[in-house]
């Protein structure tokens, strides 16, 4: 099972990739037993490789696998800082190149980091709406971590982002423990379970 995330922070050290790897942490500690083989994609590194993208129409190598990685996951984080109320211009340019049929049915939990909580909405206006149109089924749960969220430090953090974290996570990993195996090469196309059927695994059993 592939577990990738992308995470479009600027800096070093990150709190937008702390975030990322704080979630895929969470998720793959829900998948004991399932092994998840997790690969963090840090979009800093790519920024030249996706304008150059966009002047030619070709991705060059690195870029191309990167967006394989993407595209072959059996689950996505998607992590962006908030600037001006939305995503961010390289967080979006990344998605513009990917293929537009490559997260149909793919599990996907967003998140996103900000100066202040006041930005949360952008994950239900900007993000959700996204990752809805590039027919992903999106976890219901989106995670947001303000600069205060972090406690005393980067290695810290508040218990109500702990909870959402791990709600977040939990619901990721219902996703992938009840979604079809990937198809072989040879076998035919992936089987992608229905959205309702995928909703329904994520309620608590009566």
């Amino acid at each position: 099972m592939k577990l990738v995330a992308v995470t479009a922070g600027l800096t070093q050290p990150s709190s937008t990739r702390l975030l990322a790897d704080r979630l895929t942490e969470a998720t793959a500690r829900r998948l004991a037993g399932h092994e998840p083989d997790v690969r963090v994609i840090e979009l800093r590194e790519l920024a030249g490789d996706v304008a150059n993208a966009f002047v030619t129409g070709f991705p060059n190598a690195r870029l191309r696998e990167a967006l394989a990685a993407v595209t072959e996951a059996d689950g996505l984080v998607a992590v962006t800082p908030i600037f001006s109320g939305s995503y961010s211009g390289l967080f979006k340019s990344f998605f513009d190149v990917l293929d537009n049929t490559a997260l149909t049915g793919k599990p996907v939990l967003i998140a996103a980091t900000g100066g202040t909580a006041r930005h949360s909405l952008a994950l239900e206006h900007a993000l959700r709406p996204l990752f809805a149109y590039l027919r992903a089924v999106v976890v219901p749960t989106a995670v947001y971590a303000a600069a205060e969220d972090w406690g005393g430090g980067h290695d810290t953090f508040t218990d109500g982002l702990g909870e959402r974290i791990e709600r977040a996570a939990g619901e990721l990993a219902d996703l992938l423990s009840h979604r079809a195996p990937r198809a072989r090469p040879g076998e035919g196309a992936e089987e992608v379970v229905p959205f309702a059927e995928q909703l329904a695994a994520l309620r608590p059993n009566r």
